[in-house]
């Protein structure tokens, strides 16, 4: 399939991904402006991104000796535990070798090359491209490498099925009013109906996914509602770090999930969730997160309500049979450089009920 809408680009997927190996200073290899809204958003989380500001003479004679100065600049500036030099389009149509300047620059930072571009048709190559290079330096081992690699595979899988990659353009919309969706949910709770509040998040997503499974609990302290999240202590560094940090948060606001899956496995966690919403029979269900994971057929005959942070999501969960489906516009740029569990839109209109 061909999209003609945008899609997640595999540069911005690398340098992510770096984050999340705890590196502290990536250096992106082309123009200043290459992934720009992102790197600044990165640095709000504790990375620092430099650029190489290839200009257009550098298009043409190449860019070692730029890459090899500021390799040397970030070791004696910033004095980081981990670099990454992130390759663009540009560094791959000149065909840098970010090796041998790696190699040239005679840094003693542990530091890996990422050889990517945004060529590709989807984002997870950005992933695998940092990975491989980390394990092979020994900072992931090749089991959780093959790990990644399922559940990436996974995730790409679901959003192909049931998500924004489903078809080659899907309108944007901003879902349902959150105050209508609300009051129902209320009501249902306090009319005694049985319900499940899952999330089912993507990484640091769940800083905010998790408020709204809290102010469920707040706003229905007393509801027969089963809680689940998955916080489970896999993956990356700061994956298994964040998902600690929330399942504390969440345990001190009175919600005590139960867990199924980590918070990178989001994608192949759809079956797991379903079966045990199967087992609780619920009337209703609150799913968060990436609520397009769990098949359809987990949740027929079920009123479900879905929160996504995606506009293109929305068409595609209504598709699934989900009767409320809101979006939590702005969700990422909010989580980026949090340590603890931020308010969501859906979760203060709960809380309003009250």
């Amino acid at each position: 399939m061909q999209y003609i809408q945008p899609r997640p680009s595999s540069i911005v997927a690398a340098l992510y991904t770096a984050r999340d190996l705890g590196v502290d200073v990536a250096i992106l290899h082309g123009p200043s402006g290459c992934s720009f809204k992102h790197a600044r958003l990165l640095e709000e989380d504790g990375m620092r991104v430099l650029t190489t500001s290839l200009a257009d003479n550098e298009f043409i004679f190449g860019g070692h000796d730029p890459l090899v100065r500021v390799l040397r600049h970030a070791e004696e500036e910033f004095s980081p535990r981990r670099i990454a030099v992130v390759g663009t389009c540009v560094a791959m149509i000149i065909g840098e070798d970010l090796e041998s300047a790696i190699h040239d620059a005679g840094v003693t930072t542990p530091t890996i090359a990422v050889d990517i571009h945004a060529g590709f048709r989807e984002n997870i190559d950005g992933v695998l491209a940092t990975l491989e290079p980390a394990a092979a330096a020994g900072w992931i081992s090749d089991d959780e490498l093959e790990r990644q690699r399922y559940h990436l595979g996974k995730a790409n899988e679901v959003e192909r099925l049931r998500g924004a990659a489903s078809r080659s353009y899907i309108e944007p919309s901003r879902g349902d009013l959150k105050h209508i969706a609300a009051k129902r949910l209320v009501e249902l709770a306090d009319e005694g109906a049985r319900g499940v509040a899952v999330m089912n998040a993507k990484k640091e997503t769940a800083y905010m996914f998790a408020d709204e499974l809290i102010a469920l609990h707040d706003a229905c302290p007393d509801a027969a509602i089963t809680y689940l999240a998955n916080l489970e202590d896999r993956g990356l560094p700061k994956v298994r770090e964040d998902a600690a940090r929330i399942l504390a948060g969440m345990r001190e606001h009175g919600v005590d999930p139960e867990l199924i899956g980590a918070l990178d496995e989001y994608g192949a966690n759809g079956t797991a969730v379903g079966e045990r919403i199967r087992e609780l029979a619920p009337d209703f269900a609150l799913i968060v997160g990436v609520p397009h994971a769990v098949p359809p057929e987990y949740t027929r005959g079920i009123e479900v309500f879905s929160v996504t942070n995606g506009p293109r999501q929305v068409d595609p969960l209504r598709e699934m049979g989900h009767r409320h489906v809101m979006v939590e516009i702005d969700l990422h740029p909010k989580t980026l450089g949090v340590r603890e569990i931020v308010e969501s839109e859906f979760g203060a209109v709960l809380r309003s009920m009250r």
